[in-house]
């Protein structure tokens, strides 16, 4: 292709990329080449088809913006490609009022709980289609009960108890239900080492002593769900107690197993109870290596003659496997265990949605109250669930409960506290967020955990115009048939660009086109923002699409402006090729000045109380001895009162420091005199502000006054009279003070008369305390001595 030529087909691209571009349209920054492109971009751009709508040098894209600016524009309305989604309802049965005491009998099939039942949304990118759903639990109700029980040695009395529940459940559920069915199944372990002992006499007795048992099983179905509550007391009478060798047990396989056995368990579609009773903890999905098991439970039905028979080749199944196939049957699962398991399985139950847990007495004897207050408490909440969505498609939920009660976010799935006959509803807003990469209709379900009913919602995507089918391929008004001519532009074929295909992507990049691709003669092409096509700029794509280069050269950008706060632009403006355009009262390169001038009102109602100006919201105080918010403070002034005083003293009783100058300085306020303090103006009576002061003179005399500025002029009242103190009285100053001295002496005197018989009568007890204790014969004289001296000859020896 001519270089010329190139050059003038690509002349009005060059015009449109001077051309000043809508602010703020998203529709316009996509850079749209089709109409499919074009609606994918926001729920709010259209595309106009008007051949002739584009002006020279105007690129297709420009074809792509938002409603009212087409308009404007000049884009006939009737020539606007604008679809919009829509919501077709094509099953919507009523939910049904029953009542158990009528003579008419509903199947389960007939009845409904929840509206409406099926739809069909037609989905734009952007925009979400919401449309409301309404539950109704419904009276009567059938019920599907299941009790699975472990026949392990440690639960043989339990079983004596168990033996009557059929008759006696029934009987119970006759409150709730006319339509009760009830089967049961018990389990024990795998039976493999370690599990089990596998020597031959314990596979036929695995009890010791005396105790009669029978061969251990993984699991077996004994009774399939009937309404015949005596057939299931004679069969469970029959069982009897097994055992093991390790203390968990393998209850999760046989949860497994009445869960995916439909068939062979006989659920209905109604609500489906699973009461699972033990007094021991469980294995799970890694635990059958012990047993040499290694292969992974398959979740599926593995009953020949109502016994499991794969317990020794799959391992026993993960939590998660069994939440996934108790929800996709609707069973609500029923804990049944004794206390000292409680947090076992109060935390299981967390994991498992629609389950309860409750406490069971040593010997079951509390059973039947115990399935009464779990259905109970699992029946009043309901909570939605959808399947897997398309890849791009979102859901929210909105619910509307009980006694004005709504949910947003995940509490917008649920409501609680459902009675039966109680009718809550819930909004469901689905939106697709892009097209997805094959176009076909998809099929998503939102149900009820623990409900058979569910809502079946077609999904369709509007990913192209209609004015796209009648497209004109290989069309001569695209250069040379190099496009499709359709919805008023040319959509290129592959390798072709441009307003009318007219360049080839293999010889666009050229040094001569990329030439008009720099800015100023310089050496980035599109600034580095951009690829040159056709000598004119296509700037790149970011990752958020909120951000995008523009500008002819890509030289703009809506995310690189000045922030304030960590906020673009503060938060209070929007970027525009890197300069901020600031909002209504803002200003600044980060819009972080306000010019809102409230916050430095005064309290008299001045700016900055007349001391500073207000820059950015703040007082900056042109005097530096001023400080605060609204230069209110001065810790150097003198004060109001201290600032008046001379003149105030001067005018009023001719005295003071300014008194021979009086005239010269203080003509400055109005003075006016009171006869007292309480005719002195109060704040209160005011509308303006109003000092109060009390000064006092050289004299020690007080003078009372207040200082206001009403409307310009400043005003003094004082009160006329001095309050001057009164001489100090002499002669009861004398008399007290003689008094006090007396006093003081007397007390003194009193204190050592105290302290001086305090110590004789101490010493005196003393002397007391000494004779009482003299040990010598009363009847002597300690002190007499005898005349009489008696000497020993030393040498005399008794001869």
């Amino acid at each position: 292709m001519n270089l010329q030529l190139l050059l003038l087909a690509t002349l009005p691209a060059l015009l449109w990329a001077n051309r000043p571009q809508q602010e703020g349209s998203i529709c316009i920054k996509a850079n749209a080449q089709s109409c499919g492109d074009c609606i994918q971009v926001a729920e709010s751009c259209g595309w106009c088809t008007d051949e002739t709508f584009l002006s020279e040098g105007e690129s297709k894209s420009a074809r792509c913006d938002d409603l009212k600016s087409l308009i404007t524009r000049k884009c006939d309305q009737a020539k606007i490609e604008n679809p919009r989604g829509k919501i077709v309802i094509d099953q919507d049965k009523p939910v049904t009022n029953r009542k158990k005491d009528v003579a008419e009998k509903l199947s389960p099939e007939q009845i409904t709980q929840i509206q409406p039942q099926k739809l069909s949304l037609t989905l734009r990118s952007g925009e979400p289609q919401t449309f409301d759903l309404k539950f109704k639990r419904a009276e009567d109700y059938p019920i599907d009960l299941y009790y699975l029980m472990d026949l392990s040695f440690s639960m043989k009395d339990d079983l004596e108890n168990v033996k009557n529940l059929g008759t006696d459940l029934m009987k119970e559920m006759q409150g709730i239900t006319s339509d009760f069915r009830i089967g049961f199944g018990s389990f024990v372990e795998k039976t493999v080492m370690p599990y089990i002992s596998t020597t031959p006499a314990r596979l036929i007795n695995p009890c010791t002593g005396n105790q009669n048992c029978t061969s251990p099983f993984s699991y077996k179905n004994v009774l399939k769900l009937t309404d015949k509550g005596d057939r299931f007391n004679q069969l469970v009478s029959q069982q009897q107690i097994s055992g093991n060798l390790d203390s968990p047990e393998g209850g999760f396989d046989a949860i497994m197993q009445v869960a995916v056995c439909e068939e062979q368990i006989g659920w209905r579609n109604v609500t489906r109870l699973l009461v699972f009773s033990t007094d021991a903890g469980f294995h799970f999905a890694g635990d059958g290596k012990l047993g040499g098991i290694v292969l992974p439970n398959d979740g599926k039905c593995h009953l020949e003659n109502d016994m499991y028979t794969m317990s020794h080749y799959y391992d026993y199944p993960s939590i998660a496997h069994l939440v996934q196939k108790l929800s996709d049957h609707n069973i609500q699962t029923i804990f049944a265990v004794t206390e000292e398991f409680q947090p076992v399985y109060k935390e299981l139950k967390n994991l498992i949605p629609k389950s309860a847990v409750g406490t069971l007495s040593s010997n079951s004897s509390n059973v039947i109250k115990l399935i009464i207050d779990a259905y109970n408490s699992l029946s009043s909440e309901v909570i939605l669930e959808n399947s897997k969505l398309p890849d791009g498609v979102s859901i929210t939920y909105k619910s509307f409960c009980k006694n004005g009660v709504e949910g947003t976010g995940e509490n917008g799935r649920k409501c609680s506290n459902i009675s039966i006959g109680d009718e809550v509803s819930f909004k469901i807003s689905i939106e697709s967020q892009k097209c997805p990469e094959r176009v076909k209709e998809e099929v998503i379900k939102i149900k009820l955990l623990g409900f058979t009913e569910e809502v079946e919602v077609k999904l369709n995507f509007i990913c192209n115009c209609e004015c796209s089918a009648t497209g004109e391929k290989n069309s001569d008004k695209c250069h040379e048939g190099n496009g499709t001519f359709e919805c008023g532009a040319c959509k290129c074929n592959d390798g072709r660009i441009g307003r009318l295909c007219e360049c080839s992507k293999d010889e666009v990049r050229t040094e001569d086109l990329d030439a008009n691709c720099r800015k100023d003669n310089g050496t980035d092409i599109c600034s580095s923002n951009g690829d040159c096509v056709c000598g004119t700029c296509e700037c790149k794509k970011r990752e958020n699409p909120a951000e995008v280069y523009s500008g002819k050269y890509c030289e703009c950008d809506n995310f690189n402006c000045d922030r304030s706060g960590n906020k673009l632009c503060g938060g209070h403006g929007r970027c525009e090729c890197r300069v901020c355009i600031c909002d209504a009262n803002y200003t600044g390169s980060a819009c972080d000045c306000s010019l809102d001038t409230s916050t430095c009102l005064a309290k008299n109602g001045q700016i900055c109380n007349g001391r500073g100006v207000c820059d950015c919201g703040i007082c900056k105080c042109t005097n530096p001895k001023f400080q605060g918010p609204t230069c209110e403070i001065c810790p150097t002034c003198p004060g109001v009162c201290a600032e008046h005083k001379d003149c105030v003293q001067c005018r009023a009783f001719q005295a003071g420091e300014k008194k021979d100058t009086c005239q010269r300085d203080c003509n400055y306020f109005q003075l006016m005199k009171v006869k007292d303090r309480d005719r002195l103006p109060q704040p209160t009576d005011q509308s303006f502000p109003l000092t109060h002061c009390k000064e006092r003179d050289a004299n020690d005399c007080w003078f009372y006054y207040t200082y206001a500025i009403r409307n310009g002029t400043k005003e003094v009242y004082v009160v006329e009279n001095l309050e001057c103190p009164a001489g100090p009285d002499i002669i009861p100053i004398v008399a007290g003070v003689v008094a006090g001295i007396v006093l003081i002496g007397l007390a003194l005197l009193l204190i050592w008369k105290l302290l001086m018989i305090i110590h004789d009568r101490r010493e005196f007890a003393k002397f007391e305390k000494e004779k009482m204790n003299a040990k010598w014969d009363t009847g002597e004289n300690p002190i007499y001595k005898s005349a009489v001296t008696t000497v020993v000859n030393p040498k005399y020896e008794g001869k």
